[in-house]
């Protein structure tokens, strides 16, 4: 009995024995670990796979290490799972056979996507959007697409995180929402919402949570907060405006807005709830010359630019920063019938285009007061009706509706002064353009 025992026991050790290699482990335990040094990370992690599917979430540069090692003579496949917002990460080495030892020659190096620049150009009389890809160096476009949108699309506003794009109908009383890929600069219809009567422009407030209309036949604003994630926007309310708005801009604050009334000749002032987005008349309406057709705020937000279409002038205004309240600082004198205004990110060149002499003026701005200095005027296409800058004000686009273009400028930041670089094709009566960067 005690000799079986024995036996027994001794079979029991050599088994084990023989099932063991020679690393120390069991033969069906894996042994080896598989690493990888990442490098240029910033404040996005990386999430890496191997073999589709051992995940691995890296937070900071240098090594890491899968959680699942590998058995001698497996292989392993080390991709990129979810790249870090901004950046692209490549990995190197990524694959091989486990021989013996652990891995550790994977690198990933991510780096710093270069900036896409989209436009979008509401085509007022074929009813279309057309997309556009921006050279970031030459200021050249190249045509994406063209979608259909409701009836005369007449102004456009994108989400200041670019992932969505808002186009006011003037004779469809609608607002119509996309999204936008950010990898390719294409549109797909999300929805639309109603408006009031003849929406002519909309504008999107700096948080991107609400956005606001100009409704010109029924003298009204509507106010809609914004569904960050879908993109989605819903009815806050109206506000009474003065008669036929023909544009709306939000302060670069966030907490007032200025419309233009195109036949009551004044500016009127709302203040901002932040909660709600809902508007509400806060200053007696200032007083602008025939026909003011929009409102541009100074990147700073100490000024105000309205063009006076039957005037031939812009008015300039100092704005109150606690009240909001406008008063009129200076008149120029612009070419004729000046519809569009755009000013620099430094603050120090105004840009005018005037419809009905087919140009565009550069002005200088005085740091003090806002006051407009003519510098020189440059030819555009056929009936120019809007001037939108590029996101680091380098290039002018202006939408050109009588001769279905884009005139292309680009801007001398010492002197303002532009050259015209080239056309871009549009679909029919561009009305204006809007621009959005992606990091």
């Amino acid at each position: 009995m005690h000799n079986s025992l024995s036996r027994l026991f001794l079979l029991m050790v050599f088994l084990f024995l023989t099932s063991c290699d020679g690393s120390g482990g069991s033969s069906s335990t894996p042994t080896y670990s598989v690493s990888a040094t990442v490098s240029g990370l910033g404040s996005y992690p990386v999430i890496l796979q191997n073999n589709g599917g051992n995940s691995l979430t890296v937070s900071a540069n240098g090594a890491a290490t899968f959680s699942t090692a590998l058995a001698n003579g497996a292989t392993y496949v080390v991709t990129v799972l979810t790249q870090p917002s901004g950046l692209t990460c490549n990995v190197n080495n990524g694959t091989g056979t486990i021989s013996g030892a652990s891995v550790t020659n994977i690198t990933v190096v991510c780096t710093v996507n270069e900036a896409k620049q989209y436009a979008y150009v509401a085509n007022y009389s074929d009813n279309t959007i057309s997309a556009f890809s921006l050279n970031s160096n030459s200021g050249v476009m190249s045509s994406i697409s063209s979608i259909s949108t409701g009836t005369n699309p007449v102004s456009s506003a994108v989400l200041p995180s670019g992932r969505y794009v808002y186009v006011a109908n003037y004779n469809g009383n609608s607002v119509n929402m996309y999204s936008i890929n950010n990898d390719t600069g294409t549109l797909t219809a999300v929805g639309w919402v109603a408006t009031g009567v003849n929406p002519v422009s909309i504008a999107v407030s700096p948080s991107g949570a609400f956005a606001y209309v100009a409704n010109f036949s029924d003298n009204t604003v509507s106010a809609y907060s914004i569904n960050s994630s879908t993109g989605a926007l819903t009815l806050v309310g109206n506000v009474t405006t003065g008669t036929n708005p023909n544009s709306v801009v939000v302060s670069p604050s966030g907490a007032f807005v200025y419309v233009a009334n195109w036949s009551s000749n004044i500016v009127s002032v709302y203040s901002i709830n932040t909660s709600t987005g809902a508007l509400t008349s806060v200053t007696s309406s200032s007083t602008s010359g025939s026909n003011p057709n929009s409102v541009t705020i100074s990147p700073s937000g100490a000024f105000a630019y309205v063009p006076n279409f039957n005037a031939n002038t812009v008015y300039v205004y100092t704005i109150n920063s606690t009240t909001g309240a406008l008063t009129t600082d200076s008149i120029v004198a612009t070419g004729t019938n000046p519809v569009s205004v755009a000013v620099l990110p430094a603050g120090t060149f105004a840009y005018v285009v005037n419809k009905g002499s087919n140009t565009i003026s550069v002005y200088s701005i005085n740091s003090s007061t806002g006051a407009l200095t003519l510098k020189s005027s440059i030819a555009t296409g056929t009936t120019p009706n809007s001037v939108t800058l590029s996101s680091a004000g380098t290039f002018a686009y202006v939408a050109n509706f009588g001769s279905n273009t884009v005139s292309v400028y680009s801007i001398n930041s010492t002197t303002g002064a532009l050259t015209a670089v080239s056309t871009g094709t549009t679909g029919n009566g561009p009305a204006m353009t809007s621009i959005t960067t992606i990091n």
